[in-house]
């Protein structure tokens, strides 16, 4: 599956909610989902330094999927509010991060490095 393929997916699970229909701008709604599961993500590996020396098992594999696959929804959401095709980031991001390898500046400062 590719991003647009999963991006299409995901209107079929985006049921709406009250929240949802409150917020103005409606597209805010996506954007503090994606903060929120970030923050859930973080908690999963607290706790694996915390219970579990930072030792990774198939448990916290499953959580930190489940996690990053609850941001990517809300990513795909967000970007359906603003006309943006996931396979566009995906290759804009990809072709951005190869073009400073190339340079030599993948460390450093500033977005247009």
């Amino acid at each position: 599956m590719d991003f647009r393929e999963y991006q299409i997916k995901t209107r079929l699970t985006d049921l709406g909610t009250s929240a949802q229909d409150c917020l103005e701008p409606g597209w805010l709604y996506y954007a503090l989902g994606i903060s929120g599961e970030a923050g859930e993500m973080t908690e999963k590996i607290k706790k694996l330094f915390r219970d579990k020396k930072g030792v990774v098992d198939e448990e916290f594999k499953k959580h930190l999927i489940k996690e990053i696959g609850d941001q990517m929804w809300y990513q795909a959401r967000l970007l359906d509010q603003f006309d943006i095709d996931f396979n566009d980031v995906a290759r804009h991001n990809i072709e951005k991060l190869l073009d400073r390898l190339e340079r030599d500046v993948l460390h450093g400062d500033g977005d247009e490095r």
